[in-house]
């Protein structure tokens, strides 16, 4: 008997070429990749219907009878067909064929009662099946008579043999080899708690299930254990973290923090903005290293935060950096954070890959001397030759734009790791943050500042632009400024920017009054930093741009976002580039401009944004419509390649799974106890040979 790691190339019916194809194709490597590829839905074969029966809006069906006749039917050109007349004691239907006409030709006899199996469509008022699969009664396997079990294939694959019938086939031999039961993977206490059978069954059904009810407990078990293993992971990487690594303590919060608080504050502080520096209070008091997640949406406050932690650390003789994902967004941090902590005689510098050489040994020299109190940058702070003296706090500016191992380097800043607070203006959908960031604690600032207007969003038509103008004149008479943001799409880069520059054409014509300035990402940096500057100081009125400007300059005049296509945008982009505006106490608007012609899914992204600025809700919706897989920043985490359970769709079964993880880490943080040594020795396994880079945040 093969055990489950053995390579797919010794798999009965496989061989050398097949097993190729499954490699690049299925990404399936081994025996045990294959028992878990799962099927992707299931065709009921349990119930034969009679033609009379037969509608053409029903799924798949399946038909007993007799193949009456058959004939070639001459199309133009070579699109011939091949039609038979299929027949039971109620009715009469057509097959029909458009390839393998050759083959099949000889392979159909009529006056044979076969079973017949497709999607029944509707044709010039004539019922027919395209392409059905039909097999000879005598010939029919009981196995293909239950819930059968359909797999995703490809192209390739299946003109090398492989598709979903085969694959079954395939998964059918591994269980046949594997008489003996597949080892569990769950303790029995949790397995009986929880009402969940056993793997091996779930294995077996999950393949053959013999009816919906086995189905449906075969498909809890493995998402369910697919979650756990998942969530047991992160957090006891968590556990392990705050076990093993000590955190600076910072346990005088007085000199700059009250300072800055009773005397220099520029506005109150929200309940959300409060309740979130009191988390972080405790975790820096705590000993343990903090690692936290804030979320908050674009304008809810993230900096100020920011600067209340890194007081934290100053006031205990600690340094702190803050980190930023672009030039514009550091050089938006440096200026926001300098003016605010002149009044309190603090050393703030920033260093990106534009500060010149003798900037840059300054910085050097403070740093290491301790003059330095905070560094704003980007990268350019991961390099090497970057010393802090006492490095006690790092703050990461949406974290998903660095590489996990760039990350990494932050620890290495100190002879233990700094505290580290990860910032996202990205709302992420509560689900997803438990699966990309369920190793992080997470904060949220869910309230916008007081005086903040909720910005008016309009759906305009294509042919509705005289609207459009007449809004943005009104503002502009009011000396407010306008984005105009075009999308810029890779595969249809050419007319993308023929479009942007077309659109800077017509509004320089429809406003000659005005300065209208534009910014695309082919531009040199020192050009768009000198537009956006130039946009800021207020003399240019209209920019028109891609959506480079998605993550950058804070401009409070700035009052209309025009989004034109706005169909082709995100809902996250799409509510990323609202934030854009709105930063001031005055009305601001975003319009979205769209063609007539709209998909549902475009229709149902337009509605959301008119209906609401909330951006949890908003991300909710986006991950319903796009999945996971297509969030930012998910993609390149590993942790969505989900085999079975679906973060949309089975939100409760996450949630159980994480509550369970969390029940059983608090009564056993070591997972020591014999009956969690199952769960110990498969983290073990699914740890095995992979770069571990479960400390790092």
């Amino acid at each position: 008997m093969n055990s489950l790691g053995t390579s797919i190339v010794y798999l009965k019916g496989v061989g050398p070429k097949r097993a190729e194809i499954l490699q690049s194709e299925l990404e399936i490597f081994t025996l045990s990749d294959l028992l878990t590829y799962f099927p992707f839905r299931y065709v009921d074969r349990t119930r034969i219907y009679t033609i009379a029966e037969i509608k053409p809006d029903m799924p798949y069906v399946q038909l007993k009878g007799i193949v009456k006749t058959i004939e070639v039917v001459q199309g133009k050109g070579r699109n011939n067909r091949m039609v038979a007349q299929f027949s039971d004691n109620t009715g009469t239907i057509e097959l029909v064929w458009f390839t393998g006409i050759k083959w099949l030709k000889d392979m159909i006899k009529p006056q044979v009662e076969y079973i017949v199996f497709g999607k029944p469509t509707e044709y010039n008022r004539k019922m027919n099946i395209a392409h059905p699969e039909m097999e000879a009664v005598h010939q029919q396997d009981e196995k293909d008579m239950g819930l059968q079990a359909v797999y995703n294939s490809t192209e390739k694959a299946k003109r090398n043999g492989l598709d979903s019938k085969a694959i079954g086939k395939l998964i059918r031999t591994i269980l046949e080899q594997h008489k003996t039961t597949f080892a569990e993977t769950l303790p029995d206490t949790w397995c009986r708690k929880l009402n969940l059978i056993s793997r091996d069954k779930a294995l077996r059904l999950i393949h053959a299930p013999t009816d919906w009810q086995t189905l449906q407990q075969a498909q809890f078990r493995l998402k369910f254990e697919e979650f756990f293993y998942i969530q047991l992971k992160l957090l006891n990487q968590l556990g392990l973290r705050k076990r093993q690594y000590p955190g600076f303590n910072f346990e005088h919060i007085d000199n700059f923090f009250h300072q800055f608080y009773h005397h220099h504050l520029p506005f109150a502080l929200t309940e959300a903005q409060k309740r979130v520096i009191r988390e972080i209070r405790h975790d820096v008091l705590s000993d343990k290293q903090m690692s936290r997640l804030l979320q908050g949406d674009v304008g809810s406050g993230k900096t100020i935060v920011a600067l209340f932690t890194m007081l934290m650390a100053i006031d205990n003789d600690y340094q702190a950096t803050l980190l930023a994902p672009t030039e514009i967004l550091a050089n938006q941090h440096f200026q926001t954070l300098y003016e605010m902590v002149q009044p309190l005689g603090l050393n703030i510098r920033l260093l990106t890959g534009s500060t010149k050489k003798s900037e840059r040994q300054i910085i050097h020299e403070e740093l290491a001397s301790g003059a330095l109190h905070i560094l704003v940058g980007t990268h350019a702070i991961l390099e090497e030759k970057v010393v802090f003296s006492n490095l006690g706090m790092a703050v990461i500016d949406e974290q998903h734009r660095f590489g996990v191992s760039q990350r990494a380097r932050i620890w290495q800043k100190n002879k233990q790791p700094p505290h580290i607070l990860v910032m996202t203006a990205t709302p992420i959908p509560r689900t997803l943050a438990m699966t990309l960031y369920g190793d992080l604690d997470v904060s949220v600032i869910d309230e916008l500042p007081p005086g903040r207007k909720p910005i008016e969003t309009i759906h305009r038509f294509e042919l509705d632009r005289q609207k459009v103008y007449n809004l943005l004149d009104i503002e502009l008479k009011k000396g407010r400024q306008v984005y105009i943001v075009y999308p810029l799409i890779e595969e249809s880069e050419k007319l993308d920017y023929k479009n942007l520059f077309d659109g800077y054409d017509h509004i320089k014509a429809a406003f000659t009054k005005y300065q209208v300035g534009i910014l695309h990402g082919r531009m040199p940096s020192e050009v768009k930093d000198m537009e956006m500057a130039r946009f800021l100081k207020g003399e240019t009125h209209i920019m028109v741009a891609t959506t480079v400007i998605e993550v950058g300059v804070n401009v409070p005049n700035a009052s209309v976002m025009v989004i034109e296509n706005a169909e082709r945008f995100g809902l996250s982009q799409l509510h990323q580039l609202r934030g854009r505006v709105g930063r001031g106490a005055e009305q601001s608007y975003c319009i979205l401009v769209t063609p007539y012609k709209l998909s549902e899914d475009g229709r149902k992204r337009i509605d959301t944004m008119v209906r609401t600025n909330d951006g949890f809700e908003i991300s909710e919706v986006d991950l319903q419509l796009r999945g996971p897989g297509d969030i930012d920043g998910t993609r390149q985490s590993g942790l969505l390649n989900l085999k079975i359970a679906d973060v949309v769709k089975d939100q409760k079964t996450l949630t159980l799974a994480r509550h369970t993880a969390q029940m059983i880490l608090d009564q056993d943080p070591e997972l020591t106890s014999p009956d969690n040594k199952v769960l110990l020795t498969t983290l073990n396994q699914m740890n095995k040979g992979k770069t571990n880079w479960a400390d790092i945040s």
